[in-house]
């Protein structure tokens, strides 16, 4: 059961992936700047105003977001409730401070998570990590191949990633396309349509692309070196 907060939060979110306050993205979509404050999400009376379908449409329109990202921001913050985590924790994690782990190979063959980039399914490594997983819910390994993210990652180096999480300018993030292609990059830029990604390799071109060709982004909050 969805709850009133979860989908204010989750606009909140939206609006501060893009840099924006609640009346900006109120404003980009076309509606009203107060439409999102929060003075307007109680009514007079007190009772619950919830916005509505057709105000998140034209939000997702507006950043050029898919409802399986804003349904993200939703899963975010309803994992900090005891109920979901509990969920998440037995269902892709396991037990005594380990987070599953596995290459960018394995990543981009698919299978290993949902719509929201968070771990799923079988056939997981695990890894230590220094944060109880009750801690970071949802977070996850990725052990580094190759050598075309040098010289800040080498090949066998692990990231820690945690998906749902807000990305800013400037924060390492890992990137899988609907292509199946994963890449560690720095987000340098976010706009309602795309992403602009700089190489960590100097030798590997920096990259731009439509949002709608992400299949999901998670920031780095930690590397093993």
């Amino acid at each position: 059961m969805l709850s009133h907060n979860q989908i204010w939060e989750a606009l909140d979110r939206l609006a501060e992936r893009h840099e924006l306050t609640p009346s900006g993205l109120a404003r980009r979509a076309g509606l009203d700047p107060t439409s999102f404050n929060k003075s307007k999400r109680l009514s007079a009376d007190g009772r619950l105003r919830w916005p509505s379908t057709e105000s998140i449409a034209k939000v997702l329109d507006a950043t050029g977001a898919s409802m399986e990202q804003f349904l993200a921001f939703i899963r975010a913050d309803a994992g900090s409730s005891e109920q979901q985590a509990k969920q998440h924790e037995n269902a892709s994690q396991p037990q005594g401070g380990s987070i599953p782990l596995l290459g960018f190979a394995q990543a981009g063959a698919g299978g290993f998570f949902d719509d929201g980039g968070f771990p799923a399914g079988q056939g997981w490594d695990v890894v230590e990590f220094p944060a109880a997983p009750s801690q970071k819910s949802g977070v996850y390994a990725l052990e580094v191949q190759g050598e075309s993210m040098m010289p800040l990652y080498r090949d066998g180096d692990v990231l820690i990633v945690e998906p749902g999480a807000q990305v800013r300018r400037n924060d390492r993030v890992v990137v899988r396309t609907n292509e199946g292609e994963v890449m560690a990059k720095v987000l340098l830029r976010q706009s309602p349509r795309s992403i602009e990604l700089l190489s960590l390799n100097p030798e590997h071109p920096n990259r731009t692309l439509e949002l709608s060709d992400v299949d999901w982004i998670a920031r780095i909050i930690w590397a093993s070196q």
